[in-house]
């Protein structure tokens, strides 16, 4: 299993490789779609990227958690978490990469 990260900055190059804007067009173009989808989650919106998949806003309910090293019991407050769901085209996409690996 590979142990790179991709970063915003190696998805900049990418766009400059492939579409052939200059390295600062890309990094903005890079810039705009990330906040594009920032804005959408904060805003409460669910964003669904096709063939790739799905960024979903889920509420969970304050609940009663324990200190596993004390036993001590703590109030956990309710909260929004993020997500993320894959497309059935990139779970495809990754498990053939898996078995061309092998």
């Amino acid at each position: 299993m590979s142990e790179k990260t991709l970063t915003r900055a190696d998805i900049t190059e990418a766009v400059y490789e492939e579409v052939g804007l200059s390295r600062h067009e890309s990094a903005e173009l890079v810039e705009v779609i990330m906040a594009e989808i920032a804005n959408a989650l904060v805003a409460g919106n669910n964003v669904k990227i096709s063939s790739f998949g799905s960024f979903m806003l889920r509420d969970k309910a304050g609940r009663v958690g324990r200190n596993p090293k004390t036993g001590e019991e703590v109030p956990i407050a309710p909260r929004r978490v993020l997500t993320f769901r894959p497309s059935q085209v990139l779970k495809a996409m990754i498990n053939a990469s898996m078995h061309r690996d092998r």
